[in-house]
């Protein structure tokens, strides 16, 4: 039963309310500073915290809380016989509740122009002290850090009388929780400033015991970066299906990401295997856009992860019949769509997405080495200029297929070249790719160019047109454009891509012996443009 609360916070957002819910049920409140001085301008009666301990606020309000009256009250185990007769000796009264937050110390340091002195002033001591000391009380002391709760408590308050145990149990690991964090960013910034040391400290919770890892012989587990918001894999609802594994969640982040780099203007759909998008496309239905991706290699696609920027429709899922495939994430399934893929496996996963389109709010990436990790910024934009460098000229309207292939070539792992297509007008798809080769050559010549023959094939076949293969596949291949994730170091890449009809060229441009690539290009009658961005993937 809460008899008597201390109130110190430095976010004053429903402190009032709380306090006025507390005097109602007969609460005494003690208080410190500017929170006592709100409470009681809003006619709550406040105990002021130096009538507790017999000492003034003190050195400007650094010193308050810091007494055995307070701490006392807060650790005295109320079952401790001990404990209990010492409180009583030394006149302590047992403190049942505590409301703090901490001075806005990561506030202040991000602020522009902001002094050590200033900083420094803004660490909280008595605060995180209280926070403690409650938190490791909690069966006795409910402890609450956080605005958010304060509804909560005074609603089991009302109820019952009481703060539920679970309740209690939650409100001290944030506490704690509360208190590392703020450690964490004293910490950082002290060491960067005084010490001149970069320090990292990253937070994750909720840890998800996976399937198995990368092999199945590997334990894994997937952990939430705590307050990412927006389209992430974190924030996703698995509407059906079984567990996740790690490779799930790789390839399912490759497709995310993927898509996303398309917006969602028009219907996308990607196809990812092993961490690639062997299959991407734009429609004018979702359809369109799957049944184009699905085409970028219908062979890889078997087990695949599927993507789509809109909600995805019956159709879509009845294209599916008969194909397997690991897992579809969209930002909203129709129901039917919903009950058909149900029916159609009790394992295939179904994750749903309604943050999908709204823009990423997570500037970094990192990978973790043996003994160290990695930090670096994202990858955005896909070049930084436009610059045909050849005699032949590039034609303008191949611009929008040539975004859409370097979006699909920055998310293949390097060394990688992607061929793309526009399959009806103002819809394109990947039409193959060459993925992860120690040289950019066999991602061209042994890979691309063979998968793009393979693919064609079925869908020559399909569309039965009256000309021959040979004439069918040359045409198509005269139109795509052809993005590199990295400049040529030598000619043989442009002369591999002529020898199979390519005539539209992607590189960021930058080798030692441009010249030499450019000469061959022209030669050969190949439009080449340097973006002046390179997109290794590793």
């Amino acid at each position: 039963m809460v008899k008597r609360a201390l109130l110190s916070v430095s976010d004053k957002d429903g402190i009032v309310d709380l306090a006025r819910g507390l005097e109602k049920l007969g609460v005494e409140i003690i208080s410190t500073g500017g929170t006592a001085k709100i409470i009681r301008d809003a006619g709550v009666e406040v105990i002021d915290v130096s009538d507790v301990t017999g000492f003034p606020e003190m050195m400007g309000g650094r010193v308050k809380t810091l007494h055995p009256r307070i701490h006392g009250g807060l650790l005295c185990l109320r079952d401790n016989k001990a404990h209990i007769e010492e409180a009583e000796r030394e006149e302590i009264k047992l403190i049942d509740m505590i409301v703090v937050n901490l001075y806005p110390f990561e506030i202040t340091v991000s602020k522009a122009g902001v002094n050590l002195e200033e900083a420094i002033d803004n660490i909280d001591i008595g605060g995180p002290s209280m926070l403690r000391s409650a938190a490791k009380n909690y069966r006795s002391v409910v402890v609450v850090c956080d605005p958010g709760d304060y509804g909560h408590v005074l609603k089991e308050l009302n109820s019952s009388g009481i703060v539920s145990d679970s309740s209690r149990e939650k409100l001290a690991v944030k506490a704690f929780s509360h208190t590392a964090d703020y450690d964490s960013a004293i910490d950082t910034y002290l060491s960067k400033t005084l010490l001149r040391e970069d320090v990292m400290r990253l937070k994750f919770t909720d840890g998800v015991t996976l399937r198995y890892g990368e092999n199945w012989h590997q334990s894994a587990k997937f952990y939430k970066e705590a307050g990412v918001s927006g389209p992430s894999l974190a924030n996703v609802k698995k509407l059906h299906g079984k567990e996740l594994s790690y490779n799930n969640y790789v390839d399912a982040d490759n497709a995310l990401q993927t898509i996303k780099e398309l917006g969602h203007e028009k219907h996308a759909a990607v196809v990812v295997k092993h961490n690639n998008p062997c299959g991407l496309a734009t429609g004018n239905t979702l359809l369109e856009a799957l049944q184009a991706a699905w085409d970028g290699d219908p062979i890889s696609a078997f087990g695949s992860i599927i993507c789509t920027n809109k909600v995805f429709t019956l159709e879509a899922a009845e294209f599916l019949k008969g194909k397997f495939v690991e897992i579809i994430l969209a930002p909203e399934f129709e129901r039917d769509a919903l009950d058909y893929l149900k029916k159609k496996s009790e394992n295939l996963r179904l994750l749903e997405l309604p943050e999908f389109n709204d823009p990423f709010t997570v500037d970094h990436t990192y990978k973790y080495l043996i003994g160290g990790l990695l930090k670096q910024s994202r990858n955005i934009g896909i070049y930084e200029k436009w610059d045909c460098v050849t005699e032949t000229p590039f034609p303008e309207e191949k611009r929008e297929l040539s975004e859409f292939c370097l979006y699909a070539c920055k998310s293949t792992k390097s060394n990688s070249v992607t061929l793309a297509y526009e399959y009806q007008k103002g819809c394109f798809m990947l039409l193959s790719m060459g993925a992860g080769q120690p040289n950019r050559v066999d991602s061209i010549r042994k890979l691309a160019v063979t998968k793009a023959r393979e693919n064609l094939k079925v869908i020559y076949e399909r569309e039965k047109p009256d000309v021959s293969f040979d004439e069918y596949c040359e045409k198509r291949l005269s139109e795509c454009v052809m993005a590199s994730d990295a400049f040529f170091p030598f000619d043989d890449s442009i002369i591999h891509a002529a020898e199979n009809n390519i005539r539209y060229i992607l590189s960021p441009g930058g080798s030692i012996r441009d010249n030499e690539v450019i000469e061959t290009a022209n030669r050969l009658g190949v439009s080449l443009v340097f973006t002046g961005m390179r997109h290794f993937l590793h």
